[in-house]
């Protein structure tokens, strides 16, 4: 099946890409239904699954709206305020969803097959603070301890494609997006797709979000007045999850934070709580905190809570810290 997307010279004009943390959270959460994950993205599944499964969010009202395949919410994704949007403004526009918005994504879901469907057809503005309570849930288990490396990987893919379209123009970058996305005189074409991205479906322009987790597929979401949205897998994802750390760099952080320090830094290449990294380091559980605190006040690490613990993550700031020049 191939659908096709027609393009004005406006339209070109209003096409723009933009970070999305709501999509990164409904393309892992469909990952993760799945029987197996792909080998890009094992090691990080390995680490949340077991956390999302404690927490019950297998479960919830995310897993009635995110099935393993075909349809998903629309309101889930709603247009990005800006290039490089931030979690809370999307929650927030996804509670200023209109309700027919919402019960005309639900009946696509089939409205009785649960009663968080029903609640969320019955009772729209009520069920939407219940969807991104457990929203914000989700991401802080299993996207938030890792996300300056994922958004770092997102901006450059933005960069790189922003490069490409000032040296080669818009048609090259499209036609380069996916192996299923054609560009064909003025009509942007996918192939093999079950829904259809039609301009009477949509507004104009085009919205593109490269994603972490979107591979090895691409997903739309076409929703009219809004421009129709395109998440891509981004460049980079084969090495996302690979430690990053070397000696080299591990010795000349030690020179500067102290051995301690650049060890725990070392360790949290995977988000680790306090009393796994002092397991892992062989220090105190009470020196380990002194320390993560010191680094957190330095902007070098960040804190997440996990059920009654809380995971602490290296920032960007750190990873390059730990990355040879």
């Amino acid at each position: 099946m191939e659908s096709g997307l027609s393009f004005s010279a406006a339209d070109l004009a209003q096409t723009r890409f933009a970070v999305s943390p709501m999509w990164e959270v409904v393309t892992s959460y469909r990952m993760l239904r799945r029987a197996t994950e792909p080998p890009p993205h094992r090691r990080w599944a390995a680490q949340v699954r077991p956390r999302l499964l404690r927490e019950g969010l297998d479960r919830g009202w995310l897993a009635d709206l995110i099935p393993a395949d075909g349809y998903l919410a629309d309101f889930l994704n709603p247009t990005p305020d800006g290039p490089f949007s931030e979690l809370p403004a999307e929650l927030a526009a996804i509670r200023r969803s209109l309700p027919g918005q919402v019960r005309t994504d639900v009946a696509k879901l089939a409205a009785g097959s649960s009663p968080r469907l029903r609640l969320l057809h019955e009772d729209p503005e009520a069920a939407l603070e219940k969807v991104t309570a457990e929203i914000e849930k989700y991401w802080e288990l299993a996207l938030a301890p890792y996300w300056a490396r994922i958004r770092q990987v997102l901006e450059a893919d933005v960069f790189h494609r922003a490069r490409q379209v000032a040296e080669y123009g818009s048609a090259h970058v499209l036609n380069e997006l996916h192996d299923s996305v054609r560009w064909d005189e003025g009509s942007l074409h996918l192939v093999r797709r079950h829904c259809a991205l039609t301009r009477d479906q949509a507004g104009s322009g085009l919205l593109l979000v490269p994603s972490a987790f979107a591979w090895p597929g691409v997903l739309t979401r076409s929703v009219a007045p809004d421009p129709p949205q395109l998440a891509y897998p981004a460049r980079g994802i084969g090495a996302l999850w690979e430690p990053r750390a070397t000696g080299a760099a591990t010795e000349a952080v030690a020179a500067l934070l102290g051995r301690s320090r650049a060890l725990l830094l070392v360790e949290l290449d995977t988000p680790a709580s306090t009393t796994q990294l002092a397991r892992h380091s062989g220090l105190s559980a009470a020196g380990v905190s002194q320390h993560l605190t010191t680094l957190r006040n330095a902007g070098l690490v960040t804190a997440h809570r996990n059920g009654r613990s809380v995971l602490y993550a290296r920032t960007a700031v750190a990873d390059a810290l730990l990355t040879p020049a």
